[in-house]
This record gives structure tokens, sequence and C-alpha cells, in this order.
């Protein structure tokens, strides 16, 4: 159980360290974008592959729950994506060949790209409109980065690849929608009344 509690605390320490350092100038762009979206009907598009893919089904679940008019992209059932509506992408390297591709097509329909995504130079990153980055290991650690925590005696992460970048990227989500509630007056007993009922 002992390395259970480092990696506990390991996780931890990563997230908060991620929470800290985003920059509430791109964290409120975001929000004053969905809010916009919700105000004016227009749909909100999530993406992500793998864990980053589970991680914005979640808060696309949240969004529902809130009123916006939510997609995931990938599913059978969306609806067609027209200028002015919102797409979502999440990757943590910023280089997920699915997520740039899909970002670069709603680019050229007139969506508009929110990245979040741990490398702002990353090709998600430089075809966002824009992007909120979280700092996270991800799994395209490079071998550079491994020798030079080694020589600077720095240990290894415990979680392994994406984990502190998809977990960030959860509580940061859900922090979001805890401050999209605020903000348009909506308590849990809304959430409640637009839960699923057949599960």
């Amino acid at each position: 159980m002992e390395r259970l509690r480092e990696a506990t605390e390991d996780i931890i320490r990563g997230v908060s360290d991620a929470i800290d350092s985003l920059n509430e100038d791109e964290v409120e762009a975001m929000i004053r974008t969905l809010l916009e979206a919700r105000e004016q009907g227009k749909k909100v598009f999530v993406i992500g592959m793998g864990r980053s893919g589970l991680v914005a089904r979640a808060f696309a679940l949240r969004l529902l729950h809130l009123g916006f008019n939510v997609y995931v992209l990938g599913e059978t059932i969306n609806p067609a994506a027209e200028a002015g509506d919102i797409l979502l992408a999440i990757s943590g390297s910023g280089i997920t060949n699915v997520v740039v591709s899909e970002a670069e097509l709603a680019k050229r329909i007139g969506v508009k790209v929110i990245a979040i995504t741990s490398h702002r130079g990353s090709p998600l990153g430089r075809r966002a409109d824009s992007a909120v980055i979280i700092k996270g290991r991800t799994k395209v650690a490079r071998r550079k980065d491994y020798l030079s925590r080694q020589i600077l005696g720095e240990h290894e992460p415990l979680a392994p690849l994406g984990t502190i970048f998809e977990v960030s990227c959860m509580v940061f989500l859900d922090s979001i929608i805890v401050e999209l509630m605020s903000r348009l007056g909506l308590t849990e007993e809304y959430i409640r009344k637009r839960h699923a009922t057949i599960e």
C-alpha cells in the first residue's frame, strides 16, 4: 500500500500545481464563450480521445444538465455544425490526430475552437481560437526531459503517461461547471431535474 499512498500524493500534488498555474484570462475567455453559446442557442461540441475523451464526455453531460445544446463528436446523433458554434477540443499533447483534424475542419466551417492542452505551440494549440493550458506530464514526454530530470535529481512521476493532465482536466472542468452554475443562478435541484431518469 506504500506505492498507492505515494501515487495518491503525487497525483494530488500534480493536480494542485496544474490548477495553480492556470491563466485566469484564458479561463475567463472560455467561460464567456460558453455562456454566450448558451444564451444564443449555439451548439457546443466536445472531443477528446482515450482518457481525455472520457473527461470530455463527463463535461458534456454536466453542460447538458445546465441547459447547454451539447454534443460529443464521434456519436451518430450529432447535428450539423454551423458558424458560431463551439468545439471544445481536449488533448494533453496537442498532437492527437483525430482531435487536430476535427479542429481544422471546425475552423473551416466557422466554428470557434477552444483547446485544452498542455502545449500552446502544438498543432491543436496553434489552430485554436483560444486555449486553456493545463500543465501535466503527457504520454509524449521526450527522452531528453527524462534525462534532464535525472540530472536535476527530480523523481519520475508515479502517475503513468497522461494521468496528471487528465485528472487535472477533470477537476478543472468540474470546477468550470460550478462557476457556470453560479453565474447562471442555477442550483443542484435544476441539475437533478435534468438528470437521466432512464438509466
